[in-house]
């Protein structure tokens, strides 16, 4: 079986064990404060622009997320987040589990628009009874959405401008961040999502690393006693000197956006012959990400040899699926997937 139902199913890129290996019998200082963290730190803050962020290295996505909401919001907020943001329904509930109310908004793509954190924020605190209800503070957002879109900076800065002007905090969650940047329709960059949100992270996890996220904190307020917040909820490892060493050697010769953009061009592949084949679309993605409708006859057939993404029920005959690249995607399984789409 070939799998493209997910982005993690491989273990990390060969450089990154190469390197772990190498530097396997060293003796360092732990909980991300040795030398490797602190260069990766520097290598993040070059990329960003600015030397005024503070870089964390935590495990992974969820841990990420509910640590960086923890920190920002007191106990009577919330998080506004489209319904098909992760955090509100592939975490299990671990931002409620913090005690914060994840405040779902309609979404038909994935992403949320300023109009509508107007419109949240207005609702609330224009209510007589606002106090009796959770209060919203923290604006999550995904790039790539959890569907596959991804932000325009256009669309990223009217975000952050209503934010700003509403003293909400904009939090983005970058577990797929290099496929975003890599999409050919892209035109963001690490410098103005740090400049425009007050908390991101770079996703290593699904991108070449065996784990690990990088959280950028740009907002002074979220910075203080962060370190604190990382060990309560079990986020800082001990050995943190392997966080560092993956995340400065994912960005040494642009590693990660070269893998990155070679799972964008897989799945340009596949998205090419399922268009040639005349299936629609659930949405439409750039990245790693593709949505299909197809018949549940074909589906039938290609989960004989390929592994997929249940995602959704259209009809009666009809279902959406998931197929999904990642940095170690071969050629060849997609030039196999390509032939199967077009035979059947």
């Amino acid at each position: 079986m070939i799998r493209f139902d997910c982005d993690y199913t491989e273990g990390a890129h060969p450089k990154i064990l190469e390197k772990l290996s190498m530097t396997n019998y060293e003796q360092t200082i732990g909980y991300g404060e040795d030398n490797y963290c602190k260069e990766a730190e520097r290598i993040i803050k070059e990329k960003c622009g600015r030397q005024d962020i503070d870089v964390h290295f935590l495990v992974g996505g969820t841990q990420t997320n509910l640590t960086v909401i923890a920190a920002a919001l007191r106990p009577y907020q919330g998080a506004i987040a489209a319904t098909t943001g992760h955090i509100n329904v592939h975490e299990t509930g671990a931002i409620e589990a913090t005690g914060h109310k994840v405040l779902a908004l309609n979404s038909s793509n994935g992403k949320l628009t300023a109009n509508q954190i107007q419109d949240a924020y207005d609702t609330h605190f224009n209510d007589p009874s606002a106090e009796h209800m959770v209060q919203p503070k923290l604006v999550y957002i995904s790039n790539p959405t959890e569907i596959g879109t991804i932000y325009s900076k256009a669309e990223l800065t009217a975000l952050s401008q209503t934010c700003k002007k509403n003293n909400l905090i904009l939090y983005m969650d970058g577990a797929r961040l290099g496929y975003g940047l890599c999409a050919e329709d892209n035109d963001l960059d690490l410098q103005t999502i740090g400049k425009l949100c007050d908390a991101f992270y770079i996703g290593g996890t699904k991108i070449g690393a065996l784990f690990g996220e990088a959280v950028v904190i740009s907002n002074e307020a979220l910075k203080e006693d962060f370190r604190y917040l990382i060990k309560q909820k079990g986020g800082m490892l001990a050995k943190g000197r392997l966080l560092g060493i993956q995340f400065s050697t994912l960005f040494e010769d642009n590693l990660y956006f070269k893998m990155s953009k070679h799972a964008d061009e897989m799945s340009m592949l596949i998205k090419k012959a399922l268009i040639e084949k005349g299936y629609p679309f659930l949405i439409e993605s750039s990245t790693n990400q593709q949505f299909p409708i197809m018949p549940d006859t074909v589906l039938e057939k290609l989960g004989k040899n390929y592994v997929y993404s249940y995602w959704q029920r259209i009809d009666g005959i009809h279902s959406a699926v998931r197929f999904c690249t990642s940095w170690a995607t071969k050629e060849e399984n997609v030039i196999k997937l390509v032939e199967s789409i077009k035979s059947i």
